[in-house]
């Protein structure tokens, strides 16, 4: 009778977390400070870093070297859109985990599930940024840009399921074979690309910075709380602002250095490969 009575209690207290209003969120952010402080100190890094890169680019003439900034530019802005999202509560939910999951039936679990909406709109500016960079063809860059859009989406699935535990390891595989795609043409396929355009130098600085700093994303899906929970909340989401700001703020300003420096070298490289604007015939044709 005891332990009915007490199912019934934390199923009524399960049920009122995950009716919880944004205002309800943003308070349970603002609650944790380790929580609260790794939402904020992004947006301040993204306010400064779009600052910077306007300053940094304010002379660019060169319309290929024009498009990598602007490219670069978008992702300090999508991402402070997106932080301000999630620290107002806008973005974020309680789900209760699927039976098998570590912390099934704990409650409702925390799920800043709008992070995936910065993915989704940042990093392909990044790798569009990189294939300019590089100037490779319109065929691997839609490559690129659509298994990495490919990968943030079936991310975001894993973390919401909440109807199978094993569906969302299945959906989390999926999204690590978008990735490999992604790695494949970044190791393989662009190298080879700067090489002929003359940006390789700067090209796999930025190359092996990215694919090490992007590996660290699946590693903390796993081990924070929507895998095996071996991490906390705020924990896991340090481990994710930290790595955004070095894979995309450091990683931004890196590139947009080089090319500021360097535009003569880009606008050469486009005229090399026929990528001028990313519309010359060689990118149609290729």
């Amino acid at each position: 009778m005891t332990d009915t009575l007490l199912n019934a209690v934390t199923a009524v207290q399960s049920d009122l977390v995950l009716q919880m209003t944004q205002n309800d969120a943003y308070e349970y952010i603002h609650d944790d400070t380790l929580l609260a402080s790794s939402l904020w100190a992004n947006i301040a890094l993204a306010g400064l870093a779009i600052l910077l890169f306007v300053y940094m680019g304010r002379n660019i003439e060169d319309p290929r070297a024009q498009l990598i900034w602007v490219a670069t530019l978008l992702v300090p802005l999508v991402s402070i859109s997106s932080y301000a999202g999630l620290v107002s509560g806008l973005t974020v939910g309680f789900l209760e985990m699927p039976a098998g999951h570590a912390l099934a039936g704990e409650g409702a679990i925390f799920s800043p599930w709008g992070r995936y909406l910065t993915w989704t709109f940042s990093t392909p500016m990044i790798l569009a940024a990189l294939g300019l960079l590089a100037g490779t063809n319109r065929a691997k860059l839609f490559t690129a840009i659509t298994m990495d859009i490919g990968m943030c989406i079936t991310g975001l699935a894993a973390a919401l399921v909440t109807g199978s535990h094993l569906l969302r390891w299945v959906f989390y595989g999926i999204s690590c074979a978008f990735f490999l795609a992604v790695i494949y043409v970044l190791l393989v396929e662009w190298p080879k690309d700067a090489e002929a355009t003359g940006t390789a130098e700067i090209f796999n600085t930025l190359k092996v910075l990215t694919v090490v700093l992007w590996l660290g994303y699946p590693i903390l899906w796993a081990l924070g709380s929507e895998g095996f929970a071996v991490l906390d909340v705020a924990i896991t989401s340090w481990g994710y602002s930290g790595l955004d700001i070095l894979a995309k703020y450091v990683f931004a300003f890196l590139l947009l250095r080089w090319v500021a420096a360097n535009e003569d070298s880009v606008a050469d490289g486009a005229v090399a490969t026929g990528a001028s604007g990313a519309s010359g015939p060689r990118a149609v044709d290729d």
